[in-house]
């Protein structure tokens, strides 16, 4: 069975989406700074919220949370919607960490702020929290922005002016879900960060994780990583090229950067050669072209 995307129509429909948005958040800026708009909720009145992007939370993060929370209380309310379900009637938009660790300390309710709120905006809400949130790890950045694809249809220029991020950020983000399964719960773990997933992402899916755990256990910078992934893509039984000039070296690296894809520099003594940039999705593709042309 497949799921129906939530689509909206060309412009307009992304327009109306931020407009709501917008108007929600600053209607959440408001509630949150009136107490006496706030409401006490039982916790075991709550679920989880269907679309919280974060998929692994530190337990020691959490501990150290409710120690904050038994001392101080709740500082920030969370942000919950009522929903049909008999047993728990609201649904946590924003704030599932502050939740468990109230609950770790011992709190039978919790401040929350309750919005009515459509899917689509609930969704979008739920989202755009997490993805600004600093702590959340990449991966699970990358799979709450595959969401907005999946359920509104959205290219990665729209995903990007929704959230507030670059579209290279986007792509390069998105990139990471073409992982291997185990490499990318090394990153929702915390011990590969995104440069060092750029780099693995060239290898062959049954190379990555021997050299993701090879990396962690010898705690390889990025650099290192890079020349690793080069020497193991390399052919075994080739020739050693000639070193590779410093100008030619920087020149590539600066256009990888400007495109945020991988580019290569093939050249001879004649002078004679070509440049490749390789793209990972027609979207990749089309920031590529803008770029030159605007250029």
């Amino acid at each position: 069975m497949t799921t129906k995307k939530r689509g909206l129509a060309k412009g307009r429909g992304l327009d109306a989406l931020l407009g709501s948005i917008q108007k929600e958040k600053l209607q959440l800026e408001v509630q949150s700074l009136d107490h006496g708009q706030l409401k006490q909720i039982d916790v075991n009145l709550l679920k989880r919220g269907e679309y919280q992007p974060r998929r692994f939370i530190q337990e020691q993060d959490l501990q150290e949370l409710g120690a904050s929370i038994e001392k101080h209380g709740v500082m920030q309310p969370i942000v919950i919607r009522p929903i049909d379900d008999e047993q728990h009637p609201y649904e946590i938009i924003a704030g599932e960490r502050r939740w468990r660790a109230a609950q770790l300390a011992g709190l039978t309710e919790i401040p929350a702020i309750v919005r009515d709120l459509t899917d689509q905006v609930a969704i979008a809400l739920a989202l755009i929290e997490n993805i600004q949130r600093q702590d959340l790890n990449p991966i699970d950045q990358a799979m709450a922005l595959q969401r907005f694809h999946d359920e509104f249809g959205l290219s990665h220029q729209e995903i990007a002016e929704t959230v507030g991020k670059a579209r290279t950020t986007v792509s390069n983000l998105l990139r990471l879900l073409t992982l291997a399964e185990p490499v990318k719960e090394l990153m929702q773990q915390g011990l590969l960060d995104m440069g060092h997933a750029r780099a693995i992402l060239t290898l062959k899916a049954k190379d990555q994780l021997k050299v993701a755990q090879h990396v962690i256990e010898k705690n390889l910078s990025v650099r290192q990583t890079e020349q690793l992934v080069r020497d193991f893509n390399a052919p075994k039984q080739e020739k050693p090229k000639t070193a590779i000039a410093p100008d030619i070296q920087q020149l590539t690296q600066r256009l990888s950067e400007r495109f945020s894809a991988d580019v290569k520099i093939d050249y001879n003594k004649q002078g004679k050669g070509k440049l490749t940039i390789s793209y990972h999705s027609l979207e990749e593709l089309d920031g590529i072209l803008n770029i030159c042309l605007s250029d």
